[in-house]
């Protein structure tokens, strides 16, 4: 009976001694206790009711500490609550710190919530990026093209960092002023001569308002010239006058038509008029003759005329050069 009293007393100790290592991370305290870290196990219990990471938490302190800083582990665990990166933040102190960089805790969790890599910030500080933009073309006002390439060296600004412009913003305000500055160029010779002239225009811009970044230089990397955009408009100009002119001779030439067929069918009229005519004619004569209102020998008298007529219509013919060439030809 006493055994068995005591493998029930073993079996509770056992089950409380695994509910504890559970709930209280002892090798973690340990670690904390031996870097000089205060933590309470009461605390890494509320940390395990909250649903937080007591490594997440106590890790950080830890580095933190044995860096110098001073920081509540109030605020890092508030930090982490609120979906921040911790061990992120407290490295991005601990390099501030190593640079004399002036930044607090609150504005490091504010610039990380912010959505913001606070550690590269800091590190950009320290060690400031070359951003290259892509090729950006402009045309001078003699209309050559020029394809400009530039590398913008830039600093992370910590005060402007929540709430400022990105790279993105950066590299479009260059391209702007690359674009401003050829484009007010009166040859493109002249920016080929003073590639700098485009890096002090800009620069004097101040295109680093308003953004994340603190603009040190602008070096044109490349300048190569491009197209004859000039030469191309007045190509295009000059293509498009000659097919306007072809419409405009088309329309001509289509209305030409027209009214020489308009001619014609008048013509054609005129003709079947006359041949209706001719042939009401001796239909008239013969009913001359018959009513006596015209007589044989004035009949035969203007058939002669006729006849003398029409003698006279073929010796004009005859004696024209063409008609002369024609006949010429014909006998031959």
């Amino acid at each position: 009976m006493e055994g068995f009293a005591f493998i029930i007393v073993a079996f509770v100790v056992i089950v409380a001694i695994v509910v504890f290592l559970t709930f209280v991370p002892l090798g973690l305290w340990i670690s904390a206790l031996a870097s000089g870290v205060r933590v309470s196990i009461g605390a890494l219990m509320g940390m395990r009711i909250r649903r937080v990471s007591p490594g997440r938490i106590v890790y950080p302190m830890i580095k933190a500490t044995k860096a110098g800083l001073t920081v509540q582990m109030g605020k890092l665990e508030a930090h982490y609550l609120a979906g921040g990166n911790v061990d992120r933040v407290i490295n991005a102190l601990i390099a501030a710190r190593g640079a004399n960089m002036d930044l607090v805790f609150e504005k490091a969790s504010a610039i990380d919530l912010a959505g913001r890599d606070v550690l590269q910030a800091v590190q950009m500080s320290v060690n400031p990026k070359v951003i290259e933009t892509p090729v950006v073309a402009a045309i001078a006002k003699d209309g050559i093209e020029l394809r400009a390439k530039a590398r913008v060296t830039v600093r992370t600004n910590i005060e402007r960092l929540v709430g400022g412009a990105g790279e993105e913003t950066v590299i479009a305000r260059v391209g702007e002023g690359i674009v401003t500055t050829v484009g007010s160029a009166e040859t493109h010779k002249s920016v080929l001569e003073n590639p700098d002239l485009i890096s002090r225009t800009v620069l004097s811009k101040g295109l680093d308002a308003g953004t994340a970044f603190e603009i040190l230089s602008i070096d044109i990397a490349d300048v190569d010239v491009g197209r004859n955009i000039g030469a191309q408009l007045q190509t295009d100009q000059a293509a498009a006058d000659l097919r306007i002119a072809q419409a405009k001779a088309e329309e001509r030439r289509a209305m030409a038509v027209a009214h020489e067929q308009e001619m014609r069918a008048e013509t054609q009229e005129m003709r079947a008029k006359v041949v209706a005519s001719e042939a009401e004619v001796p239909l008239a004569m013969a009913a001359a003759l018959r009513e006596g209102k015209l007589g044989v020998m004035e009949y035969y008298q203007l058939q002669n005329t006729i006849a003398d007529t029409t003698m006279r219509e073929g010796i004009a013919h005859a004696s024209r050069p063409d008609e002369a060439g024609d006949n010429s030809t014909s006998r031959k």
